[in-house]
């Protein structure tokens, strides 16, 4: 086969670039490891920056977004014997949320890739890339099997859209890639709930432990509270969770807190990390592929979307007009988004959780951080821009 991009993964970064790129008239292919049902069954995040709800809008996927998704003007955050105070995108910026499963918008990239005919290739096995670094003569092109049986499609460029286990970065050569990671000393248990949402998404920091109360829509709540690393989701009953939950959040918020069994219950480690660089020949890393950032911020999912953003539109410059500047310059310019999403989640991490080497120091300069964010205005202002997701670099 050949095509003009092989896309390796078919989640929201795969997808959503397979369709910008349809739009501007480039043809794809797209590779993934699992089955269809297998990515519509995971279950990830579902709050999104203004600038992604405007991707997916400029791009003829909104319409369920719009009718069933939940906007939102920011964050609360609430700490133990103190009042809870709202960080006000909406006033502050002009820009609100929008609340709005991942599960959602994949099921909707599909239904779009569907329409259209996309070729999306799953349950690919032994996926390697060759000829695409670039040197002089290279064509690039994608092996693989599936079912037992062998193929290749022979493209111009490659898209890693593979996520953090993914071929595609490895691929990279070591002598190349530069690694950053920081990992934390604890992890985050979810569970997913058909109960009334509290009004706000709330952090809470708490001498138990941090705790989250998020949703995916009026009658379906997410909530998380931090758990050591090595925890067992065995270990954590119904009973026990809605009981550790609600001791961590204030007596009036917990008091609105309804209860219920649980419908989905995991723990997940969190981790910072960020490969350089996201451009490699002709491969272009999006996504999980190249960064991870701890659920803190709400920030992957729209990092992954600002990822095909600056690609889709290097692409289009490139098949359209010819020229190479959005090619040779998407590493830097995505990886200056990446990094100030990173450090905001870092911030947040390190801001409302309780870290096992915490000294007496660290706690009260914590607690003073905390109330200086309270208190002062411009404090909250350079949050809710970073919460809120910078704007999309714009080129002439």
């Amino acid at each position: 086969m050949k095509t003009q991009v092989v896309i390796i993964g078919s989640g929201p970064a795969g997808l959503l670039l397979s369709e910008i790129l349809h739009r501007h008239g480039i043809e794809s292919l797209v590779l993934e490891r699992q089955t269809r049902e297998y990515v519509l069954s995971r279950i990830r995040a579902g709050v999104l920056e203004s600038t992604t709800v405007d991707v997916l809008r400029a791009n003829g996927l909104s319409e369920r977004m719009d009718r069933e998704g939940h906007p939102h003007d920011g964050m609360r955050i609430a700490w133990a014997g103190r009042d809870s105070f709202l960080v006000d995108t909406a006033s502050t910026l002009g820009r609100r949320f929008m609340v709005y499963g991942q599960t959602a918008i994949q099921e909707d990239l599909y239904a779009a890739a569907d329409r259209r005919g996309q070729t999306v290739l799953t349950e690919v096995q032994d996926v390697v890339l060759h000829e695409f670094d670039g040197r002089p003569g290279a064509k690039p092109y994608v092996t693989y099997t599936r079912h037992g049986q062998a193929g290749r499609v022979d493209c111009e460029f490659i898209a890693g859209c593979d996520g953090f286990h993914g071929v595609s970065r490895r691929s990279i050569p070591e002598s190349v890639r530069k690694e950053y990671e920081k990992v934390y000393p604890f992890g985050w248990l979810g569970v997913m709930a058909r109960v009334k949402p509290l009004p706000d998404i709330t952090y809470v920091n708490h001498p138990q432990g941090f705790a989250l109360a998020s949703y995916r829509n009026s009658q379906l709540s997410r909530y998380y509270i931090q758990v050591p690393v090595d925890d067992k989701v065995e270990a954590w009953s119904d009973d026990r969770f809605w009981s550790e939950l609600t001791a961590r959040f204030p007596a009036e918020m917990a008091e609105m807190i309804e209860t219920g069994p649980t419908i989905e219950k995991s723990i997940a480690p969190l981790r910072s990390f960020v490969s350089e660089p996201m451009r490699y020949g002709a491969l272009y890393l999006c996504g999980d592929a190249a960064h991870i950032v701890p659920p803190t911020g709400a920030k992957g999912l729209n990092l992954a979307v600002s990822d095909v953003f600056y690609l889709s539109r290097a692409l289009a410059s490139w098949y359209g007009q010819g020229k190479d500047e959005l090619l040779n310059n998407y590493s830097a310019m995505a990886l200056r988004r990446v990094w100030s999403s990173v450090r905001t989640s870092w911030y947040l991490t390190t801001l409302l959780h309780r870290f096992p080497h915490f000294s007496d120091f660290d706690q009260k300069a914590q607690e003073h951080e905390l109330d200086y964010l309270k208190n002062s205005r411009f404090a909250q202002a350079a949050l809710a821009e970073q919460y809120a997701g910078l704007p999309f670099e714009m080129v002439s």
